[in-house]
């Protein structure tokens, strides 16, 4: 699947002729908020051959601990960048992408601030559809979807924890974060053989969102690690099952 992906990466640059409609198309946008006295930069992502940019739904994507910094997570350069530009063509949906601060987590007080500042900043800027934001998140970000779900379960439409887990760290961990998520349709995906994030992390999330009757799928892939984001790329029913989704 590696080399099929990799494969595309040619065709990734072209000039596709796009129709204005008096907004921009087909572009990463580069955007601050201010959280404090400190400016946080992010991306955003338009899609492009849209007939209007009113209503669209917005989809937050929570990077994993190594894309830390203040650079902009989508570069020119390397093979994550080209990944995710790649697959944005697919997607007709505005993309959120913050940048987590090096030494922090998306947990953090400031952290959850200019993240939500971003979403709220995205939807007036675009006129966004409010019940339809989504959260997908990998490694670190997975264990920040589980954090913004618990604290904004009325304005999230669905969840996507990639390899992610519960990021209460003592005492009843899975439990509090279900309480709170339960109502949101949420799809899980872990490596079994994950040596970075525990695949229990996964498990006893689903199981406890499971007890509260919560609305959750779960794909555990047998012989796979952490990189299981390979696997769930491929998930053609991901996507669709994404966009269905209203708060």
């Amino acid at each position: 699947m590696q080399n099929n992906l990799l494969a595309t990466f040619g065709n990734l640059f072209s000039a596709d002729s796009l129709k204005s409609v008096g907004k921009p198309q087909g572009e990463i946008l580069k955007r601050q908020v201010k959280v404090g006295n400190e400016n946080f930069g992010y991306q955003v992502y338009v899609p492009h051959k849209i007939e209007e940019t009113k209503n669209l739904p917005v989809i937050v994507f929570l990077h994993g601990i190594r894309e830390r910094g203040n650079g902009g997570l989508i570069s020119d350069d390397g093979l994550l960048g080209k990944i995710l530009k790649h697959y944005l063509k697919q997607i007709p949906s505005i993309v959120v992408f913050p940048q987590c601060a090096m030494g922090k987590y998306w947990a953090d007080d400031a952290m959850e601030r200019m993240v939500w500042k971003a979403v709220e900043q995205t939807q007036n800027e675009f006129d966004a559809d409010l019940q339809r934001l989504y959260l997908i998140g990998v490694s670190m970000g997975g264990y920040g979807v589980w954090h913004f779900g618990s604290k904004y379960p009325e304005q999230i439409a669905a969840l996507v924890s990639i390899c992610g887990g519960s990021p209460i760290l003592k005492g009843d961990r899975f439990n509090p974060i279900a309480e709170k998520v339960h109502k949101i349709p949420a799809w899980v995906f872990h490596g079994a053989d994950d040596q970075i994030v525990p695949v229990s992390e996964s498990r006893e999330m689903v199981t406890a969102i499971e007890k509260n009757q919560g609305n959750v799928k779960y794909d555990e892939f047998p012989g796979v690690g952490h990189n299981v984001w390979w696997n769930v790329l491929s998930e053609n029913e991901l996507l669709p099952w994404i966009l269905a989704q209203k708060s």
